[in-house]
């Protein structure tokens, strides 16, 4: 197999990337995907936040931070396309992270829905974009520091990636109950 054919993620058999109306192209459900199956999961090498300075300037965006200066993705451009999922952001997402690469339905996804999470499940970083998602409750706007507003932190318990579930819990500190 050459590299530029390696398939470095994995994306369900029940999912296919096409053009999307939110932002180039995007996972799509090919037929039902049920409630809390696994969709993709994220694949790649392991690097810090100073070697993604250096590939995001070649490779744009392609990683998923995984800890507070790790993250994983795509090394070479030859590696960029099998380690995508593909994922685009919604503020009204029909994926949830489990652990910190792992993508799972929250709930049941008909076949030609558009396959997205919040970025707030994933990303702890310093950027604001418009949002083009189109869902109702769309913020307009989005940060890469939204997995602090507490509405999200609750709508995405159990679904959040895992090292942002530790900063939120230590933020809390002890609790008194």
């Amino acid at each position: 197999m050459q590299d530029s054919q390696a398939k470095l993620s994995y994306i369900s058999p029940k999912a296919a990337v096409k053009e999307s109306p939110i932002h180039g192209r995007g996972l799509f459900a090919v037929e039902v995907i049920e409630e809390g199956e696994i969709v993709c999961v994220k694949g790649g090498a392991i690097f810090n936040r100073e070697r993604l300075r250096e590939l995001s300037a070649r490779l744009g965006p392609a990683e998923i931070q995984v800890a507070p200066d790790l993250f994983v993705g795509p090394l070479t451009e030859e590696e960029r396309e099998g380690s995508m999922i593909f994922s685009n952001h919604s503020c009204e997402p029909n994926l949830g992270v489990r652990g910190q690469i792992v993508f799972v339905s929250l709930r049941r996804i008909e076949a030609g829905e558009e396959l997205t999470h919040d970025w707030a499940m994933t990303d702890d970083d310093d950027y604001e974009m418009e949002c083009r998602c189109g869902a109702a409750g769309c913020r307009k706007v989005i940060t890469g520091q939204d997995w602090r507003r507490p509405e999200l932190q609750q709508k995405y318990n159990g679904y959040i990636s895992w090292y942002l579930a530790e900063k939120i819990q230590k933020e809390a500190g002890p609790r008194g109950d």
